[in-house]
């Protein structure tokens, strides 16, 4: 077995993955020193929409008169003034990770051959065994992982891999590239699944059978651009519907309020019988804390779960976000709920140098349910990702989370609908 050294160090991510962000910001794109902006355009007619493209070029198109592009501030404002457009500046969203819960700042480096742990404690708590020493399942089922990118030879993911498209460079989409400088992708597609490498004697993931589509829809720094993210998730459920296969789209990712591009991607590809999941977001333990698209009702919120035990159930971690009080107890998703929980705090699993990292965050908890659906889908492959996603929930029911701020019996604002397990 040649595989990199492992190497587990603070810090890493702590500029862009303390929590969920939005802000709007400026491309780093540059034309003759002007710089110009990320725009969203509305258009009243087809003939409007196409001259704003043939003046400005259009990056993504989502419908005949809807598109985003880019131009300068001073053009933004000029196309205010048209009643015929409306337009609005793309905005940035971040992942959702958090260090508060991992490495210490001043930790040394970890250098291994081999990794430290081959089931670590999600796995073996998401199968409900602790005597776990291999994963299985997933084979036929595509998980899409919507991030940074992924290390697509780490020794662990390169048998996975099936996909492999960057929507974030300048000409929009780059087949056979999704590098992942930052790691978080990486990690994020490990716990999903890895599968030991071809000697078993790696790290496993949730389902290592299933196929990886790894989709970098954020830049290096952990923060990427609204459209592209959209343009992504139709896209893999485009191609779901293109090649006939069951597909679970992981985002990992979320900002603060809703977006209608994201929102309007996560309800096309809803719609067209893909289950998405997604980190509920690092803002706990303050209620009504959701991000999206985590919040919206077409996704899986997931809560993040730490490796102790607090009346008798895992706890819920304090940085995981919360949903709302008001509707604990309904068994109802509705905007803003979390819906299931999964571990997230200390999870270790696949990095983008080729070895291994422990991080926490929901960002961790999403894949571990990602990976779960994929596992069941494989096992039922004739039910609809609705069947799927109740079959989930009622999972979650028979492990109740009682333990963190707002845990408490049944449905409940900190762990939802509780802890969906293998068994």
């Amino acid at each position: 077995m040649n595989k990199a050294k492992a190497v587990v160090m603070s810090g890493l991510l702590a500029l862009s993955l303390a929590g969920t962000v939005i802000s709007v910001s400026a491309a780093d794109i540059s034309n003759k020193g002007v710089e110009k902006i990320r725009v969203f355009v509305e258009a009243s007619s087809q003939t409007q929409a196409n001259t704003v493209k043939g003046q400005h070029g259009k990056r993504w198109e989502f419908t005949a008169t809807t598109f985003s592009t880019e131009m300068t501030e001073k053009q933004f404002e000029a196309l205010q003034k048209n009643k015929n457009l409306k337009l609005t500046k793309v905005e940035e969203v971040t992942v959702a990770a958090d260090l508060r819960a991992a490495n210490k700042p001043g930790d040394v480096e970890v250098l291994a051959e081999y990794p430290s742990e081959q089931v670590p404690w999600g796995m073996k708590a998401i199968y409900n065994n602790s005597g776990l020493t291999t994963t299985s399942g997933g084979s036929g089922i595509n998980i899409a992982v919507l991030d940074t990118g992924v290390n697509v030879n780490h020794y662990d993911l390169v048998n996975t891999v099936e996909q492999c498209k960057d929507f974030t460079t300048a000409s929009g989409l780059t087949n056979g590239q999704c590098n992942d400088a930052n790691g978080h992708g990486t990690h994020v597609a490990g716990t999903a699944l890895a599968d030991g490498g071809s000697d078993k004697a790696g790290v496993y993931g949730v389902a290592p059978d299933a196929d990886l589509w790894a989709y970098k829809v954020l830049g290096d720094n952990g923060s990427g651009y609204s459209d592209d993210i959209a343009a992504a998730i139709r896209h893999a459920a485009d191609q779901a519907s293109a090649t006939g296969t069951k597909t679970v789209i992981n985002m990992s990712l979320g900002s603060s309020s809703n977006n209608s591009l994201i929102s309007s991607a996560v309800n096309y590809a809803y719609s067209k019988g893909v289950l998405i999941v997604a980190a509920a977001g690092n803002s706990g333990p303050q209620m009504g804390s959701i991000g999206y698209p985590a919040a919206l009702p077409n996704a899986i919120a997931v809560a993040a779960l730490e490796n102790r035990f607090v009346n008798g159930t895992h706890r819920v971690a304090d940085f995981s976000s919360r949903g709302y009080s008001s509707t604990d107890g309904d068994y109802i998703i509705q905007t803003g709920d979390v819906e299931i929980s999964a571990p997230g705090a200390a999870i270790y699993s696949t990095w983008n140098n080729g070895g291994y990292n422990s991080i926490s965050g929901t960002s961790m908890a999403s894949p571990h349910v990602a990976g779960l659906a994929a596992k069941i889908w494989a096992q039922n492959p004739l039910w609809s990702h609705t069947q799927l996603r109740t079959n989930l929930q009622n999972r979650a029911k028979a492990y109740d989370i009682k333990g963190g701020t707002g845990a408490a019996t049944g449905d409940d604002y900190a762990s939802g609908f509780g802890f969906a397990r293998v068994q």
